[in-house]
């Protein structure tokens, strides 16, 4: 059976159809990434999972049960948790107090704090728990990111591009932080760009063009679709 299951999900904001019938299933402990080219509805996809949009049609089903109408919330107190592509964080509070918030979902106050600071060792952000994150760099942004997830205790988590705008040697730690997570039985779905990110990560891969599904297999299949490469690759795919 399916831990997470996308079927048939369309979205129409008025006359505009974001997504279009999109349906795929993702198994417990699996890591999936989503790609497409900007404005393919990715985002979009991640805010119907996660209970910020609802659908105009179609079901989303983890472990086991519709989600669909359920509060961001309580899925989070229910083990599904997302980041977001632009990082979303109290500016006036500090790293602690920010993973601490996150960490409450599931612990009393004294446990969420200790909890939290956990997280931040965790993501190698120890030293740095009274700074603000206006304070941060993009990377530890990104890593703060990763700590508000792994306080919420997830058994399935949602990363949109978590990568943007690090540079090939500053992946290093998220990718580590996430392949550490899902050996721990986390489940990952994961929107990224950056491609060789996505290749190492990923044992398959689903391709959305226009609110479309165009594709889904593993890595190595999708790199020679043609559907792909003329939607996403280009004239890039060498590079």
């Amino acid at each position: 059976m399916a831990f997470l299951e996308v079927d048939n999900i369309t979205k129409r904001f008025g006359g505009l159809v974001a997504l279009n019938a999109i349906g795929f299933s993702v198994t417990q402990g699996e890591i999936v990434g989503i790609i497409g080219p900007n404005g393919a509805g990715k985002t979009t996809l991640f805010g119907v999972i996660s209970g910020f949009i609802p659908p105009s049609q179609g079901d989303v089903r983890y472990d086991g049960a519709s989600i669909v109408g359920v509060s961001p919330d309580r899925l989070v107190r229910r083990g599904l948790m997302r980041s977001f592509q632009i990082v979303q964080s109290f500016a006036d509070m500090t790293a602690l107090d920010v993973v601490t918030t996150a960490a409450l979902t599931r612990r009393p106050m004294r446990e969420a704090v200790d909890f939290a600071a956990h997280a931040l060792v965790r993501v190698g952000l120890d030293g740095k728990e009274l700074k603000t994150p206006l304070t941060l760099s993009l990377q530890d942004k990104k890593l703060l990111e990763l700590a508000k997830c792994i306080a919420t205790e997830p058994r399935c988590i949602l990363l949109d591009e978590v990568m943007a705008g690090l540079t090939m040697a500053e992946t290093a730690a998220p990718i580590a932080i996430i392949q550490e997570l899902n050996k721990q039985g986390v489940t990952v779905v994961m929107v990224e760009h950056v491609m060789p990110v996505i290749m190492r990560l990923a044992t398959r891969m689903v391709v959305i063009n226009f609110g479309e599904k165009i594709a889904e297999a593993a890595p190595e299949q999708i790199l020679r679709d043609q559907r792909v490469i003329d939607a996403y690759f280009g004239d890039h795919l060498d590079a």
